[in-house]
């Protein structure tokens, strides 16, 4: 059996990994998204189905508000004492010297919950985590933020010790236990005890093309004593700049019942245009950061190595238990036809729960009210899913009839509320007609492509069919008027927009990955909803292309 990298395509970061049994799950961070913490379970590391997000409540996580890459950072996942344990950061200031979160601990019986309500632990820093140490104490292992400007801002790895009968920290037990290398930028700390070693798993470099995951070791849990591993870093891809993984790093161990080990780490697949150098830039990620899964052997001195080197393996080899064949390449499409009042699990919303506020769905057509633009960090009617493929076509069919230049509704690819684009059908109150637009936002400079030449929708249509056409590195909006005979507006739109590596140029968040979805917005503010009769996402082979 081989695993085919990456496991969790399209925005899966910061995979936190964890065998229960003979079942093993990972739990990846959501940000802005909503619901909170995406859940995947595996009985061979091969083949993942999604379980219910487990913050799938306002009582669980309120991220009204939070800004773009905020919210759900770095979750944890752990089990002992017969229950699984989730620990996760909630991020309120992502740019700028401070970085106000709030660490929270829920804990369940049941894997799929239900959740407990939220425990507040502390502020100290983000990409927080729950070790069970062997003596049955536990300590919350986290990065912490220094906001001086003379100091570095990722001021080591804090560990402080956490009651479970009074369910808090222990403040005055906190101390530094781990300072990094001059790489810096040290977060997303793992610690694990293993034949008599505490193994201190932690991200360096920043999550872009430098990151990197180091490991350090110790017999206590005492500041000066951890050595780190020499002949390091344990993965990275800075120099394996042609390798089809990049970024790997910020991840967390597993090992299977017959004593294999494995390590899960985030991972981008950066793509270029054809006029640009494969290396700088080294490229453009639009399916975010993903997934993936390295197969690990300890050496003789007793330090973990990646199997094939630090730069990973696009095919790692399984573990010996099962002995299937190699999988195949995973496809993700999908087709919903809104026939259940319940969402499918692979829609997200932003910052807030799907509710009557943004929509409903009636009659097997999903109803979305007209709520504030897509730059607005509150109420937002937008349902998304993820881009998990390079080249995928997406397709709905929307009955709307707007009265208003400020009522839109349509297809949208989008980012964050400074990058996206959407086709969409609005009104133009000198023609007196319903017309079809493509507009852009990039870096908040927002462009109507069409404007007087907008496309008319003849008085007797009633229904709009709209697709994005999707091509790895542009993509492009077709209408039809009767679902057969399609229209392509002659806009194609850089995909690169749409990327962690084109928003980091102007944003310190830029932790999530290209969506598409379904929106209606109306700023006259009297809700005016747009009808969807389905949408469908179809993957298509990249060698038809």
């Amino acid at each position: 059996m081989k695993i085919k990298n990456p496991v969790l395509r399209g925005f899966n970061p910061d995979p936190s990994i964890l065998r229960v049994g003979d079942m093993y799950y990972i739990a990846n961070s959501t940000f802005e998204w909503f619901p909170g913490v995406r859940l995947h379970s595996s009985k061979d590391l091969v083949h993942w189905k999604m379980l219910p997000p487990i913050l799938n409540s306002k009582k669980l996580i309120d991220m009204t508000g939070d800004p773009s890459s905020g919210g759900v950072w770095a979750p944890d996942l752990s089990y002992a004492d017969g229950k699984f344990w989730l620990v996760f950061s909630d991020v309120k200031t992502v740019n700028g010297p401070f970085k106000d979160c709030i660490n929270y601990l829920t804990t369940a019986n049941n894997i799929e919950g239900p959740w407990s309500k939220p425990i507040k632990l502390d502020a100290t820093g983000f990409d927080a985590s729950l070790f069970h140490d062997t003596d049955g104490k536990k300590y919350l292992v986290q990065q912490t933020w220094d906001q001086r400007e003379y100091k570095n801002t990722f001021n080591g790895i804090t560990l402080t010790e956490f009651d479970p009968l009074s369910q808090r920290l222990l403040p005055q037990t906190r101390k530094v236990i781990y300072r990094g290398t001059d790489v810096k930028v040290l977060e997303g700390p793992h610690v694990y005890k293993i034949n008599g070693y505490y193994y201190l798993f932690a991200a360096q470099g920043g999550t872009s093309w430098s990151h990197q995951e180091i490991v350090a070791r110790s017999k206590s849990l005492v500041l000066g004593t951890f050595i780190t591993e020499p002949d390091g870093p344990f993965i990275t891809n800075f120099d394996t700049p042609d390798f089809e993984l990049q970024k790997q790093g910020h991840g967390s161990l597993v090992n299977t019942l017959d004593g294999e080990w494995y390590y899960a780490s985030l991972c981008s697949r950066p793509w270029h245009h054809k006029n640009e150098s494969a290396w700088d830039p080294r490229g453009w990620c639009t399916l975010g950061r993903e997934t993936s899964i390295q197969k690990v052997e300890w050496d003789s001195d007793g330090w973990p190595r990646v199997v094939g080197g630090h730069g990973g393996l696009i095919s790692v080899p399984g573990p010996q238990a099962d002995k299937k064949s190699l999988t195949s390449k995973p496809n993700n499409s999908r087709h919903d036809e809104f026939l259940s009042s319940k969402l499918d699990s692979d829609w997200q919303t932003l910052r807030q729960p799907f509710t009557k506020k943004l929509g409903y769905i009636k009659n097997k057509k999903l109803v979305l009210k007209g709520n504030q633009s897509l730059s607005s960090l509150f109420d937002v009617s937008l349902l998304a899913s993820r881009w998990q493929a390079f080249n995928f076509d997406a397709t709905t069919k929307i009955k709307y009839e707007p009265y208003s230049y400020q009522q839109m509704a349509g297809l949208v690819n989008f980012y964050n509320d400074k990058h996206y684009s959407w086709v969409f059908i609005t009104y133009n109150e000198v023609t007196k007609h319903k017309v079809i637009e493509v507009a852009q936002n990039n870096n908040n400079i927002y462009t109507s492509f069409l404007k007087d030449n907008a496309v008319e929708i003849p008085n007797e249509i009633k229904e709009v069919w709209l697709k994005t056409c999707i091509r790895k590195d542009y993509y492009y909006y077709m209408y039809s008027f009767d679902g057969k005979d399609w229209n392509r507006i002659s806009i194609d739109l850089d995909a690169a927009i749409l990327s962690d590596d084109y928003v980091m140029q102007t944003s310190g968040g830029f932790f999530t990955g290209a969506m598409v979805g379904l929106a209606s917005v109306d700023c006259t503010g009297f809700e005016l909803p747009a009808e969807f009769d389905y949408f469908d996402y179809k993957e298509l082979d990249e060698n038809l292309l």
